[in-house]
């Protein structure tokens, strides 16, 4: 077995855990950890945006972390999204996370400022340098405006902590781009959710995503489907999951806050999204009964 198998599998990106208060609970944190090792993921992806990152101070990001590893470490993959405004806040939340023993850093590019790709390598550099640890770019054009592109790649690849890629553009051939340009074995995470069995078919080896955590049976059971060759029922699965998440689009609430309502209902509560997302409304609720509903019914007849 290589050292990139522990990355190939079904790894939830973790969500942000708050109190009624609207802090962070490490409680919660190790309780909804606890929930996914249960369920039988592969790892979990801490401090993304699911996480809520952009909304946390450094002190919080490291909070997050270090209830995760007190109650799964060792047990799961974790990989640790590190990546903040400033290097600075980023260097130190890469050391903070070799220390507990993480598995991989990953990160964004810079956001808000448009910078030039020998600025996007020296950011992503300094985290490297700042650690051991195995490193997995992510990118995300749609929200960070800035594309990966090939050549960057090439040259981010020639560093041997750059192990794969978190690719969460829309196109499924980025993904085939990626794996074909690496000049190395690497893994290539599959980003969106709608379109995780696409993603797989062209080649990713594995998924990270930020409704895998309100579902994980149902991306455990397609990813087996692919595993076994049964591509018609991947893609069964895959419309289910997909009517799923436009379901839960149709909230005025974000849909995090959305996905935190349902995981209420399977038992697991760790508050509500931090301002300015948008809470889910009194008029949300029947939406978050129907997913749960939608959810338990593709349960049943697909799950392991």
């Amino acid at each position: 077995m290589t050292k990139l198998e522990k990355y190939k599998g079904i790894i939830p990106a973790f969500y942000a855990c708050y109190d009624e208060n609207g802090n962070i609970s490490g409680e919660r944190v190790q309780e909804l950890a606890k929930f996914y090792l249960d369920k039988g993921v592969k790892g979990l992806y801490v401090g993304g945006s699911s996480g809520e990152c952009i909304y946390q101070n450094v002190t919080e990001r490291k909070e997050v972390l270090e209830n995760v590893m007190a109650a799964v470490g060792g047990k799961m993959t974790i990989i640790a999204h590190v990546a903040a405004p400033s290097t600075r806040d980023s260097v130190e939340l890469a050391k903070h996370a070799e220390s507990l023993g993480v598995d991989a850093l990953a990160a964004i590019p810079p956001i808000y400022f448009g910078l030039p790709e020998f600025a996007i390598r020296d950011y992503w550099t300094a985290m490297m340098n700042a650690s051991s640890l195995d490193f997995i770019i992510y990118n995300i054009p749609q929200t960070t405006g800035y594309a990966l592109s090939v050549n960057m790649l090439k040259e981010m690849m020639s560093f041997d902590q750059v192990i794969g890629v978190k690719n969460s553009s829309m196109p499924v051939q980025d993904i085939y781009l990626f794996k074909r340009n690496a000049g190395k074995e690497i893994v290539v995470f599959n980003g969106p959710d709608e379109q995780f069995v696409a993603g797989r078919i062209m080649g990713a080896d594995a998924g990270i995503g930020g409704t895998y955590g309100v579902m994980p049976e149902l991306f455990l059971a397609a990813n087996q489907a692919i595993e076994d060759s049964e591509i018609e029922k991947a893609q069964e699965i895959q419309i289910m999951i997909d009517d799923i998440i436009f379901k839960m689009l149709e909230a005025k609430g974000n849909l995090y806050d959305v996905m935190k309502a349902v995981l209420v209902k399977r038992g697991i509560t760790i508050g509500s999204v931090r301002a300015p997302l948008p809470r889910i409304t009194s008029e949300d609720m029947s939406i978050v009964e129907e997913v749960y509903g939608m959810i338990e019914l593709a349960i049943k007849k697909y799950s392991l």
